[in-house]
């Protein structure tokens, strides 16, 4: 508990700034909305844009006059913004031990391996599940000027739970490069390019039907805002692939972990 407890007020700063950020966000982005709030002269701007730009933040799905099209097209970037944050989170717990030459210390605690990497992995959990919890409650907030019905506090408690989902991969997967790397300066910048390329790879799928390979490849296609708005959940096929990477990242950064050895 007090490992966990101390991992918690060690990364507290990192949750109010990403809080303070996604604040910002949703500030600039509702002042944008309110221009095209049941504005249908707006859309005709839309149809303007390039179509391969439409294409590749799946534009042409939603309706940005109204509420749902705009949490369709926030999710977006609420998705990017949760992956890199728990992703920093998930390999920080551990990088920061070694950049800090703390891990000595770390690890002459009265406990194991195991149990300290779990109230590690526990703590980065609970960051990330507050950093869900921001997100919605300052988008609530938002909307409430323009009376929101049940379909619209529906749809975005199933981005929600896609955000949450998002974030448990990346979080997964930032603690699997953390144990596996020797060079723990360089995790979070390798993690945040796993990211940013997965995130890449979801915004080509697309394009083309020739690539359309690639959305079983990134998770950011597992949970497409389109799909939770228009067909009210996800495809079974993308929870088992969701299971299956945060299972397999989980395993794969206890196993490293327990035969690490200290880079100091």
């Amino acid at each position: 508990m007090n490992i966990y407890l101390r991992e918690l007020r060690a990364n507290l700063k990192s949750l109010i700034i990403w809080s303070v950020i996604i604040i910002l966000l949703v500030v600039i982005a509702m002042t944008k909305f309110a221009a095209y709030a049941e504005n249908p002269e707006m859309l005709a701007i839309l149809d303007s844009m390039p179509k391969a730009l439409m294409d590749a933040m799946n534009m042409q799905a939603f309706n940005l006059t109204t509420l749902n099209g705009f949490l369709g097209i926030m999710f977006l970037y609420y998705a990017l913004m949760g992956a890199i944050a728990a992703g920093m989170w998930g390999s920080g717990v551990i990088a920061k031990e070694e950049r800090n030459k703390t891990i000595e210390f770390a690890l002459s605690l009265p406990v194991s391996r195991t149990r300290l990497l779990t109230a590690k992995v526990l703590a980065a959990l609970t960051l990330s599940l507050l950093f869900v919890l921001v997100t919605w409650a300052v988008t609530l907030i938002a909307i409430q000027s323009y009376h929101p019905d049940s379909s619209v506090t529906a749809f975005l408690a199933r981005e929600m739970l896609a955000m949450a989902a998002i974030e448990v991969i990346f979080l997964a997967i930032g603690l699997l490069a953390a144990t596996v790397s020797k060079r723990p300066k360089r995790t979070g910048a390798i993690v945040i390019a796993i990211i940013l390329t997965l995130y890449y790879f979801s915004m080509i799928t697309g394009l083309h039907e020739k690539l359309d390979f690639l959305k079983y490849l990134t998770p950011f296609k597992y949970f497409d805002a389109a799909e939770l708005l228009h067909q009210g959940g996800v495809d079974p096929v993308y929870w088992a692939l969701t299971a299956g990477i945060i299972a397999i990242s989980l395993a794969g950064a206890y196993l490293a972990y327990n035969r690490r050895d200290l880079y100091i």
